[in-house]
């Protein structure tokens, strides 16, 4: 039996990527050693879903919460930009946490051995240089290799902002004497296993992009069937009335404005909303100011499970966020995605391509077109068949199942 730690920052959107978690948990039913490593806000989830050993570390390289960002408005368009991708580089790549990071992984890995595998977030540099420096394979889970994009695809800010990155890797990999095996070339570094990346969507999700590389595998996934029982307010769903779910995840909830359009856009369309804010913690005024412009009867929670409430939804309003997306995707239910940041965009932008969903900018949701898409989406029958279809493809592939079989082969190897 082999060794595998599962790396992830601490927050909980970077358990998932539609089956990061459940991996673990296939590899450790099976028998082997599976040990999560992060930071000890997690640690509690993690041991509730099921993971038997969890190892926490003081860092892990990741950022958050990021500085606040300056009003937008305040300055001139490429300016405001410039700022939003450093702030995205200082998340990922900040060069003191990365250098805490890996000490503290190396720290660990001095007192309870190294790892046969070392799975990761795909975001976590940290991870990157440690496996190296342990001489341990590195397995990317949640996001695929793809071939390094040419200097001439890029924006002006972002060339603007490669040299910076470069320089950072460089360092870093100077300070541990690594070579930087497990980053990609070309001008925007990123971690990049030479052995495996693991993605649990499909190549058809990704129809809009050729450039993978050979060590890029699609497993696809498939819906959990719940092994309890459904919460108590699920009883008080309203039957033979459509169900919209609203959610931001648990990291882009501070957009309360977002929660309260998608809720009457709902309500106007005739369906009936359940509101999802996360952990934001509201001051008691303007809770009630809140509470107040909602619809009457809003389900208003700050967690769900989501293989007790997809299978009785009718659409999903949300942010793009990997987890949540492969998730609708699972469930076959149709989705309306306003993307918020990152790899959201991307997100919306494949959903809309396979037809299982519409993409929404913040200008079309102040334009009021949610009320449209909302309607669109839950009376048009070829979009529910239509994701039917997507879903039975990715269940096809294997899922978590397929993956551990991956990582205990990359193992042996």
């Amino acid at each position: 039996m082999a060794t595998f730690w599962f790396v992830s920052a601490p927050l909980f959107g970077h358990l998932d990527w539609g089956g990061f978690l459940k991996t673990a948990l296939v590899l450790q039913s099976q028998g082997h050693e599976v040990i999560w490593v992060s930071q000890s806000p997690i640690q509690s989830f993690v041991y509730e879903k099921g993971v038997k050993r969890f190892e926490a570390v003081e860092q892990t390289g990741w950022l958050w919460p990021p500085p606040p960002p300056p009003d937008p408005s305040m300055l001139p368009p490429q300016e405001a930009m410039f700022i939003r991708y450093k702030r995205a580089l200082d998340t990922w790549l900040s060069e003191e946490l990365v250098r805490e990071g890996v000490a503290a992984l190396l720290e660990l890995a001095e007192r309870i051995g190294v790892p046969d595998v070392m799975a990761t977030d795909p975001f976590l540099t940290a991870t990157a240089i440690a496996a190296e420096k342990m001489r341990t394979k590195l397995a990317v889970c949640g996001w695929p290799a793809m071939k390094s994009l040419e200097e001439e695809d890029l924006y002006a800010v972002q060339r603007e902002l490669a040299e910076e990155s470069l320089q950072r890797v460089e360092r870093l990999c100077a300070h541990f004497d690594v070579t930087g095996e497990n980053f990609s070339g070309g001008p925007t570094p990123s971690v990049q296993s030479p052995h495996l990346h693991i993605s649990y969507f499909s190549r058809y999700w990704f129809q809009s992009t050729s450039s993978f590389l050979p060590q890029t595998q699609f497993v696809g996934g498939f819906a959990s069937k719940p092994d309890t029982r459904p919460p108590e307010w699920m009883t008080q769903l309203p039957d033979g009335k459509p169900l919209v779910l609203i959610t931001l995840g648990s990291v882009f909830i501070g957009d309360p404005g977002f929660f309260v359009w998608a809720a009457q856009a709902a309500y106007r369309a005739g369906a009936h909303p359940i509101v999802v804010v996360g952990k934001r913690r509201f001051e008691s005024q303007e809770k009630k100011e809140f509470v107040a412009a909602l619809p009457p009867r809003t389900f208003l929670l700050n967690w769900v499970d989501f293989d007790h409430l997809m299978p009785r939804l009718n659409a999903i309003v949300h942010h793009g966020g990997m987890g949540t997306t492969h998730a609708a995707l699972v469930h076959a239910v149709p989705q309306v995605i306003v993307p918020h940041a990152a790899d959201q965009r991307g997100q919306a932008v494949r959903a809309s391509q396979a037809k299982v969903g519409l993409n929404l900018s913040a200008m079309d949701v102040q334009r009021g077109q949610l009320l449209p898409a909302i309607k669109a989406i839950i009376s048009d029958k070829s979009v529910k068949e239509t994701c039917i279809k997507m879903a039975e493809q990715l269940k096809q592939l294997g899922g978590p199942p397929r993956a551990a079989e991956l990582l205990v082969l990359l193992a042996q190897h």
